[in-house]
């Protein structure tokens, strides 16, 4: 189910000992027995859970366990077109509010960070900063730095940049 997502989602429960949620799918949108992922935006970083779907009486749920961390080339990344807001850059671990917001395009995510489309050199390698996206009528804030950028155009320049912890 790569790339695919589910909007019509509801977490029923969640253990944190053992890094365990249940979802329940609305309306049932994959078959019984399917295997998925689950890319959680949490903040400051997202996290994925790995399961399979099963049939509990008339619910369709995914029992899902905390994937392991495995960072060789990269997280499978999952393509969206998305708005976004940097409102926020960080340095010595202090935020600094921007005065006018940066408004970003995302164009892919996975658990270990993000790629957006912003005005040309808007940011430079190394810049930390707080994102800020509305998914599913919720506000997700994520703290991530620049990687690499490259220009488009003379007017676009994509970014890649990893999540971190803390500012």
């Amino acid at each position: 189910m790569s790339g695919s997502h589910l909007s019509s989602t509801e977490i029923t429960s969640y253990d944190k000992n053992l890094l365990r949620i249940e979802v329940e799918l609305i309306p049932p949108a994959l078959k019984v027995g399917e295997s998925c992922k689950l890319l959680i935006l949490t903040s400051p970083t997202p996290c994925e859970y790995h399961g399979r779907v099963a049939r509990e009486g008339t619910r369709n749920l995914i029992g899902m366990f905390k994937g392991q961390e495995r960072e060789q080339r990269g997280a499978e990344r999952y393509s969206l077109k998305l708005p976004a807001l940097i409102e926020e850059l960080i340095c010595d671990m202090r935020a600094y509010t921007m005065h006018t917001p940066l408004e970003v395009e995302l164009v892919n995510i996975s658990k270990s960070g993000v790629r957006f489309t912003a005005p040309f050199y808007s940011l430079t390698d190394g810049d930390r900063f707080r994102m800020r996206l509305r998914i599913s009528d919720k506000d997700k804030q994520l703290i991530a730095e620049v990687t690499n950028h490259f220009d488009k155009d003379s007017e676009v320049s994509e970014y890649g940049c990893r999540f971190i912890t803390g500012g």
